[in-house]
């Protein structure tokens, strides 16, 4: 039996890789809050040290690395519909079309994101 054969292994379209990105957009909100109980803990420190960790947070790098969680979070969340949707019996013959119009959905709230963090991104 050959993994690749394409008979067997019909794996090659759009369903696989939202499958993965799925799962990798899982890791990394995994992994921010990890990060994010990291920083909290800051606070053990006293107040001092959280403060100059939340200064140190106020980087613009720091501030697109939040975009891109607002982005991560809103693929996740959205193809978790998606998902809910599918296993409840809506629109499993149009899978591909509502995965891709809830991913042009998800421009709006990006967009809006990027509009409140652009000054502080470039320091305004």
């Amino acid at each position: 039996m050959r993994l690749f054969n394409r008979e067997r292994y019909l794996g090659r379209g759009l369903g696989m890789w939202v499958f993965w990105l799925h799962r990798l957009t899982g890791l990394a909100i995994a992994f921010y809050l990890l990060l994010h109980i990291l920083v909290i803990s800051t606070v053990v420190g006293g107040q001092g040290s959280f403060d100059n960790t939340m200064k140190f947070l106020k980087a613009p790098f720091f501030i697109l690395l939040e975009l891109g969680l607002v982005g991560t979070i809103l693929i996740h969340g959205l193809n978790g519909l998606r998902i809910l949707l599918f296993d409840v019996g809506i629109g499993i013959k149009r899978q591909k079309e509502i995965f891709i119009g809830l991913m042009v959905l998800a421009i709006i709230p990006f967009v809006i994101a990027w509009v409140i963090a652009w000054p502080h991104i470039v320091g305004g």
